[in-house]
């Protein structure tokens, strides 16, 4: 590959990376091509160059995030039972605060997904390919209802992360007996 093309697709990963960053820090709304050029340490040409405007490259930096994560959730639960893969879900919540950068960058891009309807359409793919491989897995381990417990898990995840945002003595690991009950099978 011509090494003008890797030093474009670099730049490329730089501005989708200080878009996440950015987007934590001053919200979704206050990110500007100046703000996401200085953080690459690029032109602001650069920007517009690599991307149409500045929430294609926000819904872009979203959704890339938004599937590595689920994409890393799901791939963990097959390696062991339901009931145990619930209480590593439930602990692995804990490095999210709801206030921390990625607990914002989901957050401003649902809210901004009802503006965007490609960030939706995006987020909505990704959430029910992530509801499916779940309920999947549940199926082949033998749970009753694998579709609802799996919709019921992906939203209780999603809200706990807002409630400890409010509250941030709530501790994730607490919920993880009822839901290991509900996935034994």
């Amino acid at each position: 590959m011509p090494k003008s093309a890797d030093r474009g697709r670099r730049t490329r990963e730089q501005l989708i990376d200080a878009a996440a960053q950015l987007v934590g820090e001053v919200g979704w709304g206050a990110v500007t091509t100046r703000l996401v050029a200085e953080r690459a340490g690029v032109n602001a040409a650069l920007v517009h160059y690599h991307f149409s405007s500045v929430p294609e490259l926000l819904s872009t930096a979203a959704l890339q995030f938004a599937s590595r994560v689920l994409a890393e959730s799901a791939q963990a639960l097959g390696t062991v039972s339901p009931a145990e893969s619930v209480e590593r879900i439930f602990e692995d919540l804990s490095r999210f605060t709801g206030t921390d950068p990625e607990s914002l960058l989901l957050a401003e891009a649902f809210l901004a997904s009802h503006r965007l309807p490609e960030l939706r359409a995006g987020l909505s793919v990704l959430v029910a390919d992530f509801r499916a491989r779940v309920a999947e897995w549940l199926r082949a381990a033998g749970v009753q209802d694998a579709d609802a417990v799996a919709l019921l898990l992906g939203a209780a995840i999603d809200g706990l992360v807002l409630h400890r945002a409010l509250d941030p003595s709530v501790d994730f690991r607490v919920v993880a007996g009822p839901f290991r009950r509900l996935v034994a099978g």
